[in-house]
C-alpha cells in the first residue's frame, strides 16, 4: 500500500489562505466587534488629547497601573498603533469583501432570468387556471403584467415566460457595505487632517484662533498647528433663560434658551459682524465650526495686598454643579506676599445657607455670593499642569481665623470686600459675568461621513423591504369553449431567494389583473413548501 502524500500549501497558499479569511465577512464582523471594544478604553479612561490635567492626575493616583496603561496607549486610545490596526484591517475586509461581491452582482443585473421549469406549478408558490385565449395572446398578456410590476422579462422558448425583480435588495446590501467603507475613509480624514479645541471665554474677552489661546486642543497627525486662520470672536452677551414661573409644577429653574451674542471678525483688526451662536446652531468660521457647548458664571474677583495694590483682578470661571448652578472654582493668586495666595469654593447665584452648607436655590444671580477659604504657600509645585477650577493643597497651609485653629471661611456678597488676616490684604467680590463654553472643531471628512451615512440607511432600507421573486409561466392548449373558442391551460409557479410569506399574494393579484374573469378550473395560488433557492 502506497503511502498518499499531503499537498504542501506554499508561500503563495499560505498568502491566499490568509486573503481569503481576512476578506470573509465572519472576519469582517470580527473585526468591526473588536473595533468597538477597542474603543471602550476611550470612554473609560481619561484622554491626554482631551484632558491632559486629568490624565496627569490619574496617572498620578494610579502610579503602578498607570504608567502600564499608558505604555499601551490607553490614554491616547485612538491614536495608538493597535487601535489603528484594527481600523486598517477592518477597512481592507470591506474592500476585500465588497468588491468581488459587486463584481458578481454587476454579472447578476445583465444574466437573462433562468428558463422556466416544466412543471412551475410544483414550487412553492402556484397558480393554476383555463382562460379564453390562444397560448401566444395569453403569454404576451403575462409578459405585460409582469413588466407593469417592474419585473425583469425574458423567454427561453415559445411556451413560457420567466421574470425576475429585487435586485435592489442585494444592490442595497452592497450598498450598505460600501457606505461603511466610506464611513471608515471619513472617519479616519478627519481624523488625521481635522483638529478640535476648546475654551471658555467670559463676557467682553475676546478668542483668537491661535493655538496659544485653547484652554485644550487636539490637532490631528497632519495639522499644522501654527498655520491656523487667525480670525476673531468677541463675546459680547450671554443670554441664559431659565423657567421662573412657580406654577409650572416641577420645572421652576429649568434651562429653556441659551444664546451666545459675539462680535465675528474674518481678520484681526478688521470689521466686525454680530453673529449668534445657539445649541444645534453654530457659527461657521473661515477655519473651523464654533458649537456652544456649556455655560456659566465667572464673578469678577479683586485682590489686593496689605498696602492696597491691586495684584489680581479678572473675572474668573466656576463651573456648575447643579441645575441651580451652584458652582466650583479656584482663585491662584502667584504675586501675593509673603507667600502665593490661593482660594477655593463656591460660587452661589441665588445664595443661601442651610443645614447642609451654603447651596443657590435659582440658577439666575438674583442674589449671589461667594463661598471661600483661603490657603497660602506655593500654588504650582514642580511645575506639574493642574486644573484651574481647583487648588492643589499638598504645598499650601489652609489660613485660620485670628485667633482660633478654625479654618477661614469667607461668605462675600456681590460688592463686598473683606480683609484677609494677618496684613495679607483683602478680597473683593465686585460683579458677575457669564461665560460661553465654546469647542471650535474642523473637521474635513464630515461631508463625506455624513453622505456614507445616508446611503448606509438607504441601503439598509433597501436589504430590509425589498423581496428577491421570481415568477414563470407556462402555458398550453386546453380543449376548445362550447363555441369552439381557444381556450389555454395557465401554470404559474413564484419563487423567493428569501422566506416570503406574500409570494402567494403576488401570483394571485398578477393573475386578477391578467384574468379578470377566468372561466374554469381552479384559480387559487396555493402555499406549497417554502424553499429558498431559485431554481
Amino acid at each position: 500500500m502506497s503511502e498518499v502524500t499531503q499537498p504542501q500549501l506554499g508561500l503563495l497558499g499560505w498568502l491566499r489562505w490568509m486573503w481569503r479569511q481576512l476578506t470573509s465577512m465572519r472576519t469582517a464582523l470580527l473585526l468591526l466587534l473588536l473595533l468597538a471594544i477597542a474603543a471602550v478604553p476611550g470612554s473609560t479612561f481619561p484622554q491626554r488629547s482631551i484632558n491632559a490635567t486629568r490624565t496627569a492626575q490619574w496617572i498620578a493616583d494610579h502610579p503602578t497601573a498607570g504608567k502600564v496603561l499608558d505604555r499601551l496607549g490607553f490614554f491616547e486610545v485612538y491614536a495608538s498603533p493597535w487601535f489603528a490596526a484594527i481600523y486598517l484591517l477592518l477597512f481592507v475586509s470591506l474592500v476585500g469583501c465588497v468588491l468581488p461581491r459587486a463584481k458578481v452582482h454587476w454579472k447578476a443585473l445583465r444574466t437573462r432570468p433562468p428558463r422556466a421549469p416544466k412543471h412551475p406549478d410544483r414550487l412553492g408558490a402556484a397558480h393554476v387556471v383555463t382562460v379564453d385565449g390562444s397560448p401566444d395572446q395569453v403569454l404576451e398578456q403575462w409578459r405585460a403584467a409582469l413588466r407593469r410590476s417592474r419585473f425583469r422579462v425574458d423567454s427561453h422558448d415559445e411556451s413560457s415566460v420567466s421574470a425576475e425583480k429585487g435586485y435592489l435588495k442585494e444592490t442595497g446590501n452592497l450598498l450598505f457595505h460600501l457606505a461603511l467603507i466610506g464611513i471608515i475613509v471619513g472617519v479616519g480624514w478627519g481624523h488625521v487632517f481635522g483638529w478640535k479645541g476648546d475654551v471658555i471665554l467670559p463676557e467682553g474677552k475676546t478668542f483668537a484662533n491661535t493655538i496659544s489661546r485653547y484652554d485644550t486642543f487636539a490637532p490631528g497627525p497632519s495639522v499644522d498647528v501654527n498655520d491656523l486662520t487667525p480670525w476673531t470672536v468677541t463675546l459680547t452677551r450671554l443670554d441664559a433663560v431659565f423657567e421662573d414661573d412657580p406654577a409650572v409644577k416641577g420645572q421652576l429653574g429649568m434651562p429653556r434658551d441659551f444664546t451666545a451674542h459675539v462680535d465675528y471678525a474674518r481678520d484681526p483688526g478688521g470689521a466686525a459682524t454680530l453673529e449668534t451662536i445657539k445649541v444645534n446652531h453654530p457659527l461657521e468660521t473661515t477655519d473651523g465650526t464654533v458649537f456652544l457647548l456649556g455655560n456659566g458664571y465667572a464673578p469678577h474677583i479683586t485682590v489686593r495686598d496689605a498696602t492696597g495694590t491691586v495684584i489680581y483682578s479678572d473675572a474668573t470661571p466656576f463651573l456648575a454643579q447643579d441645575n441651580n448652578y451652584k458652582s466650583v472654582g479656584a482663585v491662584k493668586v502667584p504675586g501675593a506676599t509673603p507667600k502665593d495666595l490661593g482660594f477655593a469654593g463656591l460660587f452661589l447665584p441665588t445664595g443661601t445657607i442651610t443645614s447642609h452648607g451654603p447651596t443657590s436655590i435659582f440658577p439666575q444671580p438674583l442674589d449671589p455670593y461667594l463661598a471661600l477659604t483661603v490657603f497660602e504657600g506655593e500654588l504650582f509645585p514642580d511645575g506639574a499642569p493642574q486644573s484651574v477650577y481647583s487648588l492643589d493643597t499638598s504645598h499650601l497651609t489652609q489660613l485660620t481665623q485670628e485667633g482660633t485653629s478654625d479654618p477661614l471661611r469667607l461668605w462675600i456678597k456681590k460688592g463686598q470686600t473683606m480683609e484677609l488676616p494677618g496684613g495679607r490684604g483683602s478680597i473683593t467680590f465686585d460683579g458677575v459675568d457669564r461665560w460661553a463654553g465654546l469647542s471650535i472643531r474642523t473637521d474635513p471628512g464630515k461631508s463625506l461621513t455624513l453622505a456614507a451615512a445616508l446611503l448606509a440607511l438607504a441601503g439598509l432600507i433597501a436589504m430590509l423591504t425589498v423581496r428577491r421573486r421570481r415568477v414563470f409561466v407556462r402555458v398550453s392548449e386546453a380543449q376548445p369553449g362550447p363555441d369552439g373558442s381557444p381556450r389555454t391551460l395557465v401554470r404559474v409557479g413564484g419563487l423567493a431567494k428569501d422566506d416570503d410569506e406574500g409570494m402567494g399574494e403576488v401570483l394571485t393579484d398578477l393573475a386578477e389583473r391578467v384574468h379578470p374573469r377566468t372561466s374554469t378550473g381552479p384559480s387559487a395560488a396555493r402555499p406549497k413548501d417554502r424553499r429558498t433557492t431559485d431554481e
